[in-house]
């Protein structure tokens, strides 16, 4: 079986050479979103909530272009620039996803100007 680029219009375009998502089979990867608005290309908001509700949305677009949803998504890496952030992103985080939750992992790094969070998913398709 072929490995499958996944793109869409609505999410950003990769900033290097990789896709936003690859499906091989059943297992779908998603690449880290940022909150990159596709539609004007800038970050949305200044505030971690703003941004996580963007890379969430940018997160779904790619799921959804590869026939796939967050009910598929059995595994969520979150990646952080500041530990303040965290309670916060945790609020956003509660309201978008839901049960059966899938397993999450959270880091703190460095990312380009601007952008407070980045999020990849790997997804499971029946």
């Amino acid at each position: 079986m072929a490995k499958v680029a996944i793109s869409t219009e609505n999410a950003p375009k990769p900033a290097a050479a990789y896709s936003p998502g690859s499906r091989k089979g059943n297992i779908l990867q998603v690449a880290g979103q940022v909150a990159i608005d596709p539609k004007t290309g800038e970050v949305a908001g200044s505030t971690i909530g703003e941004q996580a509700r963007q890379a969430f949305a940018n997160v779904e677009a790619v799921l959804e272009a590869a026939g796939s949803s967050f009910d598929d998504v059995v595994m969520v890496r979150v990646y952080l620039t500041d530990t303040a952030h965290f309670a916060e992103f945790n609020e956003i985080y509660n309201q978008l996803v839901k049960e059966p939750y899938a397993a999450r992992t959270t880091v703190y790094v460095g990312l380009p100007a601007g952008l407070l969070v980045e999020i990849d998913a790997l997804a499971v398709l029946d």
